[in-house]
């Protein structure tokens, strides 16, 4: 199961463009606006994670797919990149093991076999955490979480920049989703109106049906700054982040047993996130602030 079911293709499409907008933005200007990107940090900044010993280790293979950008996917050139494989390729240069790493892409509802039946060492994938995954494989610590967005229109904006000018507003989301029940716990004032799909909860908000719309950070900040939306809308708020409705976060899954690979990788993570390079892999990839206005 993905973190996220938006359209590979209009992710696509629209991170193409932000690529080429972000060559084109003078570096001045590109500098100040990334600057102003700040990465929820996941780590304790004095927590210590040991270095397993993995000289021995052969080689570290990590399994992806190609259909989900901008954390994996085929780019122009017909290579393997994205999110995930940047933050592969740091790992491994952390733990020194950089000759000894390959990434490999297989498609997602082969991602456990592969693993399982030794294919690989580790997923990164955007797998969903679940109980059941838990059982029988481990996981990284999270480096990533997608948050939860309102989505506003610009022509009638709320009086205010909280969620509180929401206050007896029509705020819609979709039926039956995760989001509807975070809502409904996070804001019981808001006045939730459900729709069928994502498709229908956007048109609502872009028609002016809703005053807003809840729903994954994602989909909602492509969406804002794409050409499906016309221009219409905006980021409103948040970002709002929980474990309960959201699940863990983005992890790499690891068989049971190999107990020093994971350590070895939330090791890496610990240290990327403490010297940047994780903030600097998801400036490359995320042109739109998920977490920002």
């Amino acid at each position: 199961m993905r973190h996220s079911e938006i359209s590979p293709l209009k992710i696509y499409g629209f991170f193409a463009l932000c690529l080429v907008m972000a060559v084109m933005m003078p570096r001045a200007a590109a500098a100040q606006e990334r600057s102003a990107v700040d990465l929820p940090i996941l780590f304790d900044t004095r927590e210590r994670i040991a270095r397993p010993d993995l000289s021995g280790i052969v080689r570290l293979r990590f399994l992806t797919t190609v259909d989900f950008p901008p954390f994996n996917f085929i780019d122009q050139t017909g290579k393997l990149a994205g999110f995930h494989v940047d933050l592969v390729r740091e790992i491994c240069r952390e733990l020194a093991l950089t000759e000894k790493c390959q990434i490999q892409a297989v498609t997602f509802p082969e991602l456990e076999k592969a693993l399982v039946d030794g294919n690989g060492e580790a997923v990164a994938a955007g797998v969903a955490v679940t109980a059941d995954l838990r059982k029988r494989f481990l996981f990284s610590r999270p480096f990533m979480r997608l948050p939860a967005r309102f989505a506003v229109t610009k022509k009638a904006p709320p009086a205010g920049e909280t969620a509180a000018a929401l206050d007896g507003k029509r705020v819609g989301v979709v039926a039956a989703s995760a989001h509807e029940a975070m809502l409904k716990a996070f804001f019981p004032r808001l006045k939730a109106e459900v729709f069928p799909d994502r498709t229908a909860l956007l048109a609502s908000l872009k028609e002016g049906k809703v005053d807003a719309v809840f729903g994954d950070g994602m989909q909602l900040a492509f969406w804002t700054n794409g050409t499906e939306s016309a221009g219409c809308c905006r980021l409103f708020d948040g970002p709002y982040v929980s474990e309960q409705f959201l699940g863990e976060g983005l992890t790499i899954m690891f068989r049971k047993e190999d107990t020093a690979i994971a350590g070895a990788i939330d090791h890496a993570l610990l240290a990327l996130s403490r010297n940047g390079r994780l903030q600097e892999i998801y400036l490359r990839y995320f042109p739109v602030n998920l977490y920002g206005g």
